[in-house]
């Protein structure tokens, strides 16, 4: 499994992200839109990234991409399904998404307004957490560890 980062602000979820990705065996983390990297434009390691990633960012390999609409068409035509985290009224709840042996591209979007038409229109399939409480949504590194891990050991 692949995961692609769609525009998420917070240094703090990226590397929460990068934690989990290393814990549930995610073969690459490619980082779209504003995304930010591990490390600045000069190569200075992101503190607040770090911080809480507590190194995984050494040990999952990660790309900067400029368009992720062009890397999700990459993806595809290297026989990736394109699974996308977002509620929508396309969307299933995580649990009864089967992920069969297919390669898995995971794709999560920004912290408030989530992923773009243009993206869940590439999909193959868009799963959501089913909300209980009195909110809407779920933290995005929070929502990636839990459809993450059950994508892992399905």
């Amino acid at each position: 499994m692949v995961v692609v980062l769609h525009n998420i602000r917070s240094l703090h979820n990226v590397g929460s992200i990068f934690r989990t990705a290393d814990a549930a065996g995610v073969e690459k983390i490619y980082l779209g839109g504003i995304t930010p990297t591990p490390e600045d434009k000069f190569g200075r390691l992101r503190p607040q990234l770090i911080k809480v990633s507590l190194g995984a960012e050494k040990s999952v390999p990660w790309e900067k991409v400029s368009d992720t609409s062009k890397l999700l068409n990459k993806l595809q035509k290297e026989k990736y399904k394109i699974v996308a985290v977002e509620q929508d009224k396309n969307s299933i709840p995580y649990f009864k998404f089967k992920a069969g042996r297919s390669r898995m591209a995971l794709v999560l979007g920004n912290e408030i307004s989530g992923l773009p038409q243009s993206i869940l229109k590439m999909a193959d399939r868009i799963v959501e957490i089913p909300m209980q409480g009195n909110k809407e949504s779920l933290n995005v590194a929070v929502a990636f560890g839990i459809v993450a891990f059950r994508v892992a050991y399905k």
